[in-house]
């Protein structure tokens, strides 16, 4: 009998190609934690505003989006194989991860490796709780009398070269934009930063007007002497972070309004940071999606006459 020795040679390099292909399209775990109902209609809709996220991520080869709300996951073993966690919630003394032993949870998952991202309130914890962790996890946090939050609209006009900026436009929107964050090395957060291991990059700067930072803020409505003093001052409201332990943090400061997920700009800029965080390939021109005002007004929490 003949043996093709072509035949033998062939037959590894297939099974070779197969085994690279096979790592090379690893899925993603990305797993969104809405907060509780909180705020009036179209406010801190969490809930609807990420299950909004997750239909628009519905297809993006490499990742896997799960949505758990009411503030914490029903199953903690559902983070076993997670790649990145983003809490869209209540921050402050009702921060899901300063509930129980949940900070301890999530330092877990940050030793391993996997991403962590806040939105809108969910960037502030109280003083002296979680401040170190959230400066080295996400870089940076809000701080209650430090930080502000007024309601304004600045403009985004020059953003930086990175994933989460691909294929986004320049844009301006209104919303409760804080700025002001007590960021990791104490930094201003308006330019890159590294140390200890740790690459910190603004992606969303803007400088507020001078009547923005007179006020009123949101709570307490002001203003700050300190907020002032730093008149023509660049502020970061969106920026991620690179940790030494090889995982990826990111924190962003909009996200009051629910109908500002339809602006395309503001929509896909965290659709590319969601991935980004989840260490998923970005494409060339970012995350493409589309949301129609019926997609807007879905799963909405049934608020009533709450204030």
């Amino acid at each position: 009998m003949k043996i093709d020795c072509r035949k033998l040679f062939i037959l590894p390099l297939i099974a070779i190609a197969f085994l690279l292909q096979a790592c090379g399209t690893q899925e993603r775990k990305l797993v969104l934690i809405a907060g509780k109902p909180s705020h009036p209609p179209l406010m801190h809709e969490f809930r609807a505003g990420c299950l909004l996220l997750e239909k628009c991520l519905q297809g993006v080869e490499g990742l896997t989006v799960e949505v758990h709300d009411n503030g914490w996951v029903s199953d903690e073993s559902t983070f076993d194989d997670a790649d990145a966690v983003v809490i869209y919630a209540d921050g402050g003394g009702k921060h899901p991860a300063l509930q129980g032993e949940n900070l301890e949870t999530l330092r877990k998952l940050v030793e391993r490796g996997v991403g962590f991202g806040c939105m809108h309130y969910g960037v502030e914890v109280p003083p002296g709780e979680a401040n170190e962790e959230f400066k080295a996890w996400i870089g940076g946090h809000y701080e209650h009398m430090y930080s502000c939050n007024p309601i304004w609209e600045p403009n985004f006009d020059s953003l930086p070269e990175h994933p989460t900026t691909r294929g986004v436009e320049d844009f301006s929107i209104k919303d409760e934009w804080y700025f002001n964050m007590r960021f990791v090395g104490g930094i201003e957060g308006n330019q890159p930063y590294k140390a200890q291991g740790m690459e910190f990059m603004p992606i969303l700067v803007a400088k507020p007007s001078d009547d923005v930072r007179n006020g009123p803020y949101v709570y307490p409505k002001g203003p700050y002497d300190h907020i002032i003093a730093d008149s023509g001052r660049e502020e970061a409201m969106l920026w991620v972070v690179e940790r030494p332990d090889g995982g990826r943090g990111f924190g962003f400061t909009g996200g009051h309004f629910h109908m500002n997920w339809g602006n395309d700009s503001f929509r896909k800029i965290i659709l590319n940071t969601l991935n980004w965080v989840s260490k998923n390939d970005v494409p060339v021109n970012g995350i493409e999606s589309k949301v129609t005002e019926w997609e807007l007004a879905q799963n909405l929490d049934p608020k009533g006459d709450k204030k």
